[in-house]
């Protein structure tokens, strides 16, 4: 098995705001200050240019510190942060993005989040009209949303007349939500992946993944990460290991044929794997 297969340039998917995304990025859950400041660093050097966080995380201090220390112009970067319940409601949303900006350093993330719907509470559809003016403000290039099902994304769209840029939900060969990845092709919604090499504990053990691997002479994780590639998906797995990270980057220079993708869309657990998307505090 090739240790680190030389690296490639990330693609990036076009979004409905005009900008674009890079289809792999550095995941930054569950990372204090100082362990994602080094992690940003490292990822920097290695070529990753996307990043994502959030106001719960407690870490969009040292993001924005590794963001610029890295030397690089800030337009080179694609910063995500995601602003949760407390937030949500009677604009909330400004002063939660004002101070996230405060924390990152940063004077417009490129893609601004509402964590997660909380249907109970019944206010994602007025925070998302704050975040339409928040986007016009230009403090976030492009808005979207995470842990959203279909229903919810209906009502946004239907009361507002704004679709999401992006769904950040938890999506893994193991979870594959087809039906949410259906909608976002069909109303122009780019699909993002949390947890993309996890969600279930057996996923990397499965046997079709290392066949699939030894095939193309890569690592599970790099085969899993291909997959998401070559189903039009956003990627953000998250390490503080600089070889780990190499090897996650270095999965545009292979290609999974007919026979590898159906072999791994074998492995879905069905509908109801994952987090209740209602509840989820990811």
């Amino acid at each position: 098995m090739t240790e680190n297969p030389p690296t490639a340039a990330v693609p990036a998917i076009a979004l409905n705001s005009g900008t674009s995304i890079p289809q792999l990025g550095l995941g930054t859950w569950p990372l204090d200050d100082a362990e994602v400041e080094r992690a940003v660093l490292a990822a920097a050097e290695l070529g990753y240019r996307h990043v994502d966080t959030a106001a719960k995380y407690g870490n969009e201090t040292g993001v924005g510190r590794g963001v610029r220390g890295s030397g690089l112009a800030r337009e080179e970067w694609f910063v995500t942060t995601k602003l949760d319940g407390g937030y949500q409601g009677d604009d909330r949303a400004v002063a939660g993005l004002d101070a996230s900006l405060q924390r990152l350093g940063l004077d417009y993330v490129d893609l601004l989040l509402i964590h997660w719907p909380l249907p109970a509470r019944d206010q994602y559809v007025s925070t998302w009209e704050t975040f339409i003016r928040l986007q016009q403000s230009g403090k976030a290039r492009a808005i979207g949303v995470s842990n959203f099902k279909p229903a919810h994304l209906d009502r946004l769209i239907a009361e507002t007349g704004v679709t999401p840029a992006v769904n950040q939900i938890q999506l893994s060969p193991a979870i594959q939500r087809r039906e949410q990845r259906a909608y976002g092709v069909e109303h122009g919604i780019v699909t993002e992946s949390w947890s993309p090499i996890g969600g279930s504990g057996d996923l990397l053990a499965a046997p079709v993944l290392a066949e699939v691997a030894a095939k193309h002479d890569r690592t599970v994780g790099q085969v899993v990460l291909r997959w998401h590639v070559q189903n039009g998906l956003v990627a953000i797995p998250k390490s503080r290991n600089p070889e780990r990270m190499a090897e996650n980057l270095a999965v545009f220079d292979f290609e999974l044929d007919a026979d590898d993708l159906a072999a791994i869309d074998s492995l879905d657990e069905g509908p109801d794997a994952g987090v209740d998307s209602d509840r989820s505090g990811h």
